[in-house]
């Protein structure tokens, strides 16, 4: 019982070692993006056909805080999964080690990629219906900080949702998820992605088609990737 005990205790400090890395990384990262941040919000409103407007002093220190932390934990991605990588390593063999090492620059450009299909696919869309809707009924006024919360809510959720296949890849390497089982939830799982595409796009057909298709095809894709390192586990295993 001791012994389980002391097991315990290593377990929960070296979580903690790798908790703290994360977020001294974070820090890191966000001091370094804050310092660019005007250089940042420069190019994301340089083709904006209409000024942004800022209803108090507060507004653009929160808008520069949003796309600091937008920024910084974005460069923090690899750093948290390679920490969670050497917390589970011991769980792993040597050959899952090398393995499910190679999915930590992958999870880096699954959400850099997720947060590009939101920002140049489907944001213009998005605001450009939704800004035909007032037609000449209202004047456009867009608040700086309305804007951005806007964007964010357009585009991190593609970046996190992205990121499907290799967090399914590395659960299989760990037992966690069988793809056989991901198979027999397959209706469930289009039934939630449909739901989730339709509360993060306009009521629209074109929008929910645009982000239903890409979602579907991230899960069947995950799918075969988990079926792939699972036949890999099985075999070494027999072997």
């Amino acid at each position: 019982m001791e012994e389980q005990n002391m097991k315990a205790l290593e377990h929960l400090e070296e979580l903690r070692k790798r908790l703290i890395i994360t977020v001294a990384a974070f820090l890191v990262f966000f001091i370094v993006s804050f310092t660019f941040v005007q250089d940042i919000y420069h190019y994301i409103v340089k083709d904006l056909p209409f000024k942004l407007a800022l209803l108090g002093p507060s507004d653009i220190i929160m808008v520069y805080v949003l796309i600091a932390v937008v920024v910084a934990g974005s460069a923090t991605i690899p750093v948290a999964a390679h920490q969670t990588w050497l917390f589970v390593r011991p769980a792993l063999s040597p050959a899952e080690r090398k393995v499910t090492l190679t999915y930590i620059p992958a999870l880096f450009f699954l959400f850099i990629g997720g947060l590009s299909f939101g920002y140049f696919v489907l944001f213009p869309i998005v605001l450009s219906f939704l800004m035909s809707l007032s037609g000449n009924m209202f004047a456009t006024f867009f608040t700086t900080e309305k804007y951005f919360k806007f964007l964010l809510h357009m585009t991190l959720p593609f970046g996190v949702l992205f990121e499907m296949p290799i967090v399914m890849m590395f659960l299989t390497s760990l037992g966690i998820l069988n793809p056989y089982n991901l198979q027999k939830m397959r209706k469930f799982a289009y039934f939630a992605l449909i739901v989730v595409s339709i509360l993060i796009t306009p009521p629209d057909f074109l929008s929910d088609v645009l982000v239903i298709i890409p979602l579907i095809l991230l899960y069947e894709i995950s799918v075969s990737l988990s079926k792939m390192v699972y036949k890999r586990k099985v075999a070494a295993a027999a072997s």
